[in-house]
């Protein structure tokens, strides 16, 4: 059984099982967090049900895993002939979530 789900812009394929990175939210570690916004659900044997854009009544459930950093990136500012260089990094936050129930 597989979703697929839109969260912050993005449309994600999930199963049951599966732990995938979300954005950030501020939610402590084993709390539940609904993703309501279901464009499509399939049983796995061949019944899919599409939304125009949402599937009503259906939903996914996930269990937060906790806070994870992403890779870091690196900016790098340069002005040729002016003396200008400047070198900086960032790492962004996520959450980890396990996906646990698929309904709908």
């Amino acid at each position: 059984m597989y979703a697929i789900i839109s969260d912050g812009g993005r449309q994600l394929k999930v199963e049951e099982g599966q732990e995938l990175l979300v954005d950030y939210r501020d939610v402590p570690a084993g709390e539940s967090l609904t993703f309501d916004r279901v464009l499509a659900v399939s049983d796995g044997a061949g019944d899919l049900k599409l939304g125009a854009p949402l599937v009503s009544g259906a939903s996914v459930v996930a269990e937060v895993l906790g806070p994870e950093k992403g890779p870091k990136l690196t900016i790098q500012k340069f002005r040729r002939r002016k003396n200008f260089e400047k070198k900086t990094g960032f790492r962004a936050l996520s959450t980890k979530v396990r996906i646990s129930k698929i309904s709908g």
